[in-house]
């Protein structure tokens, strides 16, 4: 009996490693599935981004805000700037005279979040070129034919800009899609009328030139004139305060500081005014 007992003691510690690694498997095992689990549960979307999710085809209607999420395991996450990004769009297009102007646009615009599942759905990842680029192009076109090469050249190009705005506005705010601003970045005209609206211009600033030595000119014309006049009503005045008597007062005053100089001086004194003549003086 004793041997037995031993026996089974000595076979249970030899077991009890065993059991130990197996335990320690199991536990591994399980740690591994719930890692897998998380894994295929969870997705990151990143900021400035909505999450669609796509099960095997069937897309479902809640939109995945930015940052970590849970999914049902298999789903399939397509993520979808929000953001504000820009479009550009060169064209060569004719105004309403028949010219052909080169022209660059840009859009700025962004996807509203709860239409992104609407436009994965109808058109796709790549919605920009489906959607925007040809509309913008056929604003660009539709909107310069209405106006005149000089409009696209002065300061009535932000009014071209704003109507093609209202156009792509128009256009993308159906799909989910806000356009925010259209900018004239650059027009080039056809050489030839280039150059006439440069001498154009340039006759303009002559003119405006002229104008302003006509008005400086005039100005100075009307100061003489107001000098003159002055002087004018300076002299009646003197002349209306001047009399025969006071002639005569100041000559026997002139005549009497002749007098008490040194010098010999002939004076005539007697001629029809009165005043003293000065004849010689040494």
């Amino acid at each position: 009996m004793l041997l037995s007992s031993n026996r089974m003691r000595q076979e249970g510690q030899a077991m009890r490693p065993i059991s130990l690694s197996f335990g320690g498997l199991r536990v591994g095992l399980l740690v591994f599935v719930v890692l897998l689990l998380l894994y295929m549960t969870a997705t990151v979307v990143p900021a400035g981004h909505v999450g669609v999710q796509d099960f095997f085809g069937s897309v479902s209607d809640r939109i995945l805000p930015a940052g970590i999420n849970v999914v049902v395991p298999g789903t399939r996450v397509v993520k979808f700037s929000v953001q504000t990004r820009e479009i550009k769009e060169t064209a060569a297009v004719p105004t309403s005279e028949g010219l052909i102007v080169n022209l660059d646009v840009s859009l700025l615009f962004k996807l509203r979040p709860e239409a992104a599942g609407r436009i994965y759905k109808t058109v796709g990842r790549q919605f920009e070129a489906v959607v925007i680029d040809p509309q913008l192009r056929s604003a660009i076109r539709d909107v310069t034919a209405e106006y005149e090469a000089k409009f696209l050249y002065s300061a009535s190009r932000e009014v071209v800009s704003q109507n093609m705005f209202k156009h792509m506005q128009g256009a993308l705010a159906p799909r989910g899609i806000e356009a925010e601003q259209v900018l004239l970045r650059n027009v080039q005209l056809p050489p030839l009328l280039t150059t006439a609206i440069q001498e154009k211009l340039q006759a303009e600033q002559q003119a405006q030139r002229m104008r302003f030595v006509l008005d400086r000119e005039r100005q100075e014309a009307d100061r003489k004139r107001v000098e003159a006049q002055g002087i004018a009503d300076f002299q009646s005045i003197v002349a209306k305060g001047i009399s025969a008597e006071l002639l005569k007062w100041k000559a026997i005053e002139v005549a009497h500081e002749l007098s008490k100089s040194p010098n010999a001086k002939v004076i005539v004194l007697g001629d029809k005014s009165g005043l003293p003549i000065i004849l010689s003086d040494k």
